[in-house]
């Protein structure tokens, strides 16, 4: 059961790099970012807060882990003060091999058609966790859009 596994080996305070991509291939930005990741609710369910910058400016986000143990998927709610600073992202998914990768949609504009975001958590060793998050646009390509590599700080 590697949901099990992730929920005691995910929690601890975190640091390391952010990098962004607002178009595909071309880097926006790369910060540092700290982040810690609790149990709450007995270890029911995990939460992640952070906070770096992008582009000079302050940046904070929080997002809230679940395995979903009658669908057998993990679910994610995300929010932050950049990305989805107007609304809560709801994404689902399934574990991968050292980790779980989930699925949501946004809005981009009134009238517009949503663009889906995917991510990727994986955690690589006890002390090395890489979140990389793809955009999706309405067509279905997809392209990196953040990627998060975090190291423990013991």
């Amino acid at each position: 059961m590697i949901h099990k596994i992730l929920f005691e080996k995910m929690p601890g305070k975190w640091e390391g790099n952010c990098r962004t991509w607002f178009e595909p291939g071309k880097l926006a930005d790369e910060s540092n970012v700290s982040g810690e990741i609790t149990k709450i609710f007995d270890g029911q369910f995990l939460r992640h807060t952070y906070q770096g910058t992008i582009q000079g400016k302050p940046r904070h986000g929080e997002e809230i882990i679940a395995f979903n143990s009658i669908t057998k998927t993990f679910q994610t709610s995300w929010v932050d003060d950049f990305h989805m600073n107007y609304a809560i992202m709801f994404s689902e998914g399934k574990a991968t091999d050292c980790g779980f990768t989930v699925r949501g949609e946004y809005d981009a504009g009134e009238n517009q058609p949503r663009w889906g975001w995917r991510t990727e958590f994986e955690l690589l060793d006890d002390d090395h966790l890489m979140i990389t998050a793809y955009n999706i646009h309405p067509e279905g390509m997809e392209a990196k859009a953040v990627e998060t590599t975090y190291h423990r700080i013991k």
